[in-house]
């Protein structure tokens, strides 16, 4: 017997749930259907990504509309575009057999005059993205005055992205009277303002404990210096031959980055970001789900609507700044009742971040090393063996086999063998002979300042328009390095301090050397200590610049790195040919300690 039939689902839904394969309901599904249909209630769901929440509330939904009506009964609000999409083709599988209902995807990208004709033949429910359905709301291309369900799903994910206003907006516009269906992954406080704000007394549900991971992933974490983060991303892929990953990034064009570098040295991968167009994203996810692409490099907010089961790693290239952003990245793997492995490859001053997400997802990251070369070479080769042991004979080449014997038969079983291996083997022989240790040098599993890290004077601050995170932004990307290996960043009113690892203090005093910002010099030197006891490195005086240089470099402060897009959006960009360029003062010869130095001379001012 199909379990789902003691559920109360109806003789439609029942057939489609057969023709899928489904027999048994999971968890989230048990416990949300038998309330959704016998209650008119509003209702929050708790539970992972890839625990079946769409035909936790799919099921339900078209159980309820109304099919001889075309009026819009039912609207779902998703977060990106690939979401919206998955969930109008499971929605349509479902309802396969509930003959006159129809179900229309609302989202970006694609022509809103379109998508306005299909709600006008009729549309019992719509899925949608925030951004198109206000913009639909505003210009009346769509009757949601007399909805009975609106649903919320991934309701984390849309506050994270910045929806709040969108979505307020949008149920502003529902009756009152609606039930309110809110499925989230975790419960961070805005979702429960939303709760509070539009539901009334919601049943509340809970798959497993709330924010934390599901127990089918395991997480590791492997502490490399900032420079060696690509170089260990490559020794994870070839350490697991079967990898099928999404390997995660912050920022569109390090996603962008990463694929291209890993495309160029030979590896089946491919970018997804939003600066791909519908077309290319489609192509993008057609081959990742083909398998023809083995490791897809995204960002958070792309790669929501990933629905691909078989996905055997996540890989943290950047950790996210939210914690609660983790707990969708791994949830990428470990679904349908399989496991999966969630690789972080941290910065050392990432250690304690990853402590904070222990705390929020109930799970122990494991410390790991990264493989050596001759480990590698290893792994490879006996997965090479099996791969021989187990592919098929392909009898066409039966046919050869007398020319090929004449051309062997002076070599013995074992020398075949040894000939055969190391057409394969020789390649990463070759690539890892020698191969250098990856693993930072850590005290336990803190992240020690002291003598590794050096810190830096720079004679750029507040008055150049910058803040602690614009500053952080502009030398991430001057010095092109993460996000998060420029760290303990401290902006004054002249002046500013940072620290990066003490591996890389050449290149930032080669970088910065005859460099230009806003018609003026920049000056940096390294500290002989810090205020906070952080880790000097060595003296070094000041600087030569030579002011009638030809090589000299400049830079243009981008938008990017303007305060106000860094912070909270708001603010004016500020013109990267200010007339307030000049007014900082190059700063004259220091000796002994330059912060205690500039301090004394900024008192004397």
């Amino acid at each position: 017997m199909n379990k789902f039939e003691l559920l109360g689902l109806n003789t439609a839904l029942l057939k489609a749930i057969e023709d899928m394969g489904f027999t048994e309901p999971s968890e989230v599904q048990e416990k949300a259907i038998p309330i959704l249909l016998q209650e008119e209630t509003d209702m929050v769901a708790l539970a992972q990504t890839g625990t079946g929440k769409t035909a936790a509330f799919g099921f339900p939904l078209i159980q309820k509309i109304n099919i001889d009506s075309k009026k819009t009964q039912g609207l779902i609000l998703s977060p990106t575009r690939e979401l919206c999409l998955q969930i109008t083709n499971e929605l349509q599988n479902y309802s396969k057999y509930a003959r006159g209902l129809n179900t229309v995807a609302i989202y970006g990208g694609a022509s809103i005059t379109d998508q306005a004709n299909q709600i006008k033949r009729g549309a019992q429910i719509i899925v949608a993205t925030p951004g198109r359905m206000q913009d639909m709301v505003n210009r009346r291309l769509v009757d949601i005055s007399s909805i009975d369900y609106c649903v919320l799903d991934e309701a984390d994910e849309m506050l994270n992205m910045g929806f709040f206003e969108d979505i307020t907006a949008i149920l502003s516009h529902t009756p009152k009277e609606k039930s309110t269906w809110l499925f989230s992954a975790t419960m961070p406080k805005e979702v429960s303002v939303i709760a509070k704000k539009f539901m009334n007394n919601p049943v509340e549900i809970t798959v497993g404990t709330k924010n934390k991971s599901t127990s089918n992933v395991s997480h590791e974490y492997y502490v490399v210096n900032a420079r060696d983060r690509y170089a260990a991303l490559k020794r994870l892929s070839d350490a697991n031959p079967d990898i099928f990953s999404v390997v995660f990034c912050r920022t569109k064009r390090d996603t962008q980055k990463v694929a291209e570098q890993l495309i160029e040295d030979g590896y089946n991968a491919a970018a997804l970001h939003g600066d791909l167009s519908q077309n290319q994203r489609d192509l993008v996810m057609k081959s990742f789900r083909a398998r023809q692409i083995q490791t897809l490099v995204a960002t958070d907010v792309a790669a929501r609507g990933i629905d691909v089961d078989d996905i055997t790693h996540v890989i943290h290239y950047q950790l996210p700044d939210e914690p609660e952003i983790y707990t969708h990245r791994s949830g990428r793997t470990g679904r349908a009742g399989k496991s999966g492995v969630s690789m972080v490859i941290a910065a050392k001053s990432e250690v304690r971040k990853i402590k904070g997400i222990e705390r929020i997802i109930g799970q122990t990251f494991e410390k790991k090393e990264i493989p050596d070369g001759m480990e590698i070479c290893e792994v490879q080769l006996f997965h090479l063996a099996n791969q021989i042991k187990n592919t098929e004979i392909n009898h066409e080449i039966d046919t050869y086999l007398p020319g090929i014997n004449e051309v062997l038969e002076d070599f013995s079983k074992e020398e075949l063998i040894k000939k055969f291996f190391s057409v394969e083997f020789t390649r990463f022989f070759n690539y890892y002979n020698n191969a250098s240790d990856l693993n930072a040098k850590t005290s336990g599993d803190t992240y020690q300042d002291a003598g590794d890290s050096t810190r830096f004077f720079i004679n750029v601050g507040v008055k150049d328009d910058f803040d602690w995170m614009s500053l952080k932004d502009f030398l991430k990307e001057t010095l092109e390095l993460g996000r998060d290996d420029v760290n303990r960043v401290e902006v004054k009113n002249n002046f500013s301090f940072f620290n990066v690892d003490a591996a890389i203090k050449d290149k930032v005093i080669a970088t910065f050397e005859d460099f230009e910002y806003q018609g003026r010099q920049v000056n940096v030197e390294i500290t002989k200590s810090s205020p906070r006891g952080g880790g000097g490195g060595g003296g070094g005086g000041r600087r030569k610049f030579d002011g009638d240089s030809k090589k000299r470099k400049s830079f243009d402060k981008p938008k990017s790195f303007d305060k106000s897009s860094s912070s909270s959006g708001k603010g004016r960009r500020r013109s990267s040919d200010s007339s307030d360029a000049g007014k900082s003062k190059k700063g004259g010869g220091r000796s002994g300690n330059i912060e205690s130095s500039i301090q004394r001379r900024r008192s004397k001012k």
